[in-house]
């Protein structure tokens, strides 16, 4: 399992030229939310998450790119970065600036899970454009992965995304988890909409592990219950919700006390901040 991280600078010092807004009542308290060293590994994803918005990212959070990936077809983009430090490899996905678009056209359509090291058992089916996206991808990405595990074969794996990027961050954090079954995996995501239907949010608890999977979902945002329930689609676990109280863990993929129990307003500002990230805006964490 992946070791406790080291002290760092994940979560700049109030004051600094990092601050960004906060809502009300999402200021973290360790006292009364997840502990602080939670709250800063969700707040290093979420940079990681940001870094994957930026046309080039030589250096994500100070590391080592091993490769940037984009598919021209479906403007599936996004990087694979070592940390040799913390070891481990981070998978990220960029989201969408068109996300509306993208959740609401014909492809929310659920299709069956098939793609590049998806499990082939399972009745699962997923949102058809999240799929095609990962699909555009996803071979690449196991293929360096793996060329990676033959060097570094003890790493572990981290998986971020943000809105439509953290769809397709989910899927493929099923597809490694299948293909390299020995390595530690945790999927962080952010603003992620509805991906699949119950069949595919139990897969993903089972095979990744509740525990393994931070889903962060700011204040009112509302992508992530753009995709009604009523379609057939439900949530995974484990949701972390600030909203009325510090960032607060909720219980299963669908809690009625977390973000499930307000409607959805679209696309909103809290969309694209995050754990006190501006998503997309900050170059500096690409270098």
């Amino acid at each position: 399992m992946h070791n406790n991280p080291p002290n760092d600078t994940s979560r700049p010092p109030r004051g600094t030229f990092w601050e960004w807004p906060h809502f009300p009542g999402t200021a973290h308290d360790p006292d009364s939310g997840i502990p602080e060293e939670l709250y800063n590994e969700l707040v290093r994803y979420a940079k990681y998450a940001s870094g994957a918005y930026q046309v080039m990212c030589p250096r994500p959070m100070g590391n080592t790119l091993v490769t940037q990936f984009t598919d021209i077809i479906t403007a599936t983009q996004g990087f694979i970065a070592r940390d040799d430090t913390r070891k481990e490899f981070v998978v990220s996905f960029r989201g969408s600036r068109e996300i509306a678009s993208a959740i609401i056209d014909t492809s929310l359509v659920l299709s069956p899970l098939r793609g590049p090291g998806l499990p082939r058992d399972t009745d699962a089916h997923v949102h058809t454009g999240f799929l095609y996206a990962f699909r555009s991808v996803g071979g690449r990405v196991l293929d360096v992965l793996r060329e990676q595990f033959e060097k570094c074969p003890l790493y572990d794996v981290a998986v971020s995304g943000h809105s439509l990027g953290g769809a397709i961050a989910c899927i493929a954090a099923l597809s490694i988890r299948t293909t390299f079954p020995d390595a530690a995996l945790r999927l962080f995501t952010f603003g992620q909409p509805r991906t699949g239907d119950h069949s595919f949010a139990e897969l993903v608890e089972t095979v990744i592990g509740i525990d393994n999977i931070f889903r962060g979902v700011h204040s009112f945002d509302g992508v992530p219950t753009m995709i009604p329930t009523r379609l057939g689609y439900r949530h995974h676990a484990t949701e972390y919700w600030q909203f009325a109280e510090p960032c607060s863990r909720c219980v299963g993929g669908e809690d009625p006390e977390g973000s499930a129990s307000i409607p959805s307003t679209g696309i909103n500002l809290p969309h694209m901040v995050y754990f006190e990230q501006p998503i997309a805006s900050d170059p500096t964490v690409c270098i």
